[in-house]
């Protein structure tokens, strides 16, 4: 997988220990927020068993070429909004389940990330599946130079979950360094009233786990109505009636960079 990623210079797994918190949702403009920012980004949709990513970004009708390079397949990504994506969703009807047991999904992943012809990325940003489980524990010890950013909503749930996935990272074994946290959803502001905030989940959950965790808060991403609509149209936040849903991303790419900065 080494010689796949040499010209990859920083990889994210946006992880979370639940589903239903947004984490694909972060992951995709994440991704694009990136390319709009002038860095060269990749999205690599590893969750197997609910591939979003090419719904979200509005090519699930498109279908990656597949090449032989001597004697191995070589798969050309998907492009669209600047960003090279590949998800196991382009490779699959809509309707089929995938009926696989841990191993097999992991082994599927491992092939999809070191046949996908990245070339030069300064991110790679992978969308893991939600919990601690095979494949999240074997993706993670084959990218030793990756950092993650868990995802959660301000429930004490969420924030629970979410701890978890971190104390994977932390794992013998595995030892992914946290980027930091991103708490989504964090409130609910009506369109019609941009100065008015509603804590529909509660308030402070990403602080607190940042805290506990030591690591930075990088964003609260506010609750809009019209992000599920856009992301079922293939469409990204950037399209959103929101200006705090914009700012919130790109101020994300920029603490981003300066922990990056920092880390390195």
């Amino acid at each position: 997988m080494k010689n796949n990623l040499e010209n990859v210079k920083h990889i994210i797994l946006i992880a979370s220990g639940k589903g239903g918190v947004g984490k694909s949702t972060v992951a995709t403009n994440l991704a694009v927020a990136l390319a709009r920012e002038g860095f060269s980004a990749g999205l690599l949709d590893a969750d197997l068993y609910g591939p979003s990513v090419p719904l979200t970004l509005g090519v699930s009708d498109q279908h990656p070429v597949v090449e032989k390079n001597g004697e191995k397949d070589v798969i050309t990504p998907i492009v669209n909004y600047g960003v090279k994506t590949m998800s196991l969703g382009f490779l699959m009807k809509k309707e089929d389940a995938i009926i696989w047991r841990g191993p097999m999904a992991s082994n599927a992943l491992t092939q999809l990330l070191e046949k996908t012809v990245w070339g030069e990325l300064d991110y790679l940003v992978i969308d893991m599946p939600p919990g601690t489980g095979d494949i999240c524990i074997t993706l993670s010890q084959k990218l030793p130079q990756a950092k993650a950013i868990i995802v959660i909503t301000p429930q004490q749930m969420a924030i629970a979950d979410g701890r978890k996935a971190a104390n994977m990272f932390k794992a013998n074994g595995i030892d992914i360094e946290i980027l930091g946290v991103v708490e989504n959803m964090s409130w609910f502001t009506p369109e019609k009233h941009p100065d008015e905030k509603y804590y529909l989940f509660g308030s402070g959950g990403g602080l607190q786990l940042a805290k506990e965790l030591n690591c930075p808060l990088l964003a609260e991403i506010p609750l809009v109505s019209d992000v599920c609509e856009l992301g079922d149209t293939g469409k990204t936040v950037f399209a959103s009636n929101s200006k705090l849903m914009v700012q919130a991303f790109e101020k994300l790419v920029n603490k981003i960079e300066q922990v990056n900065k920092v880390l390195t």
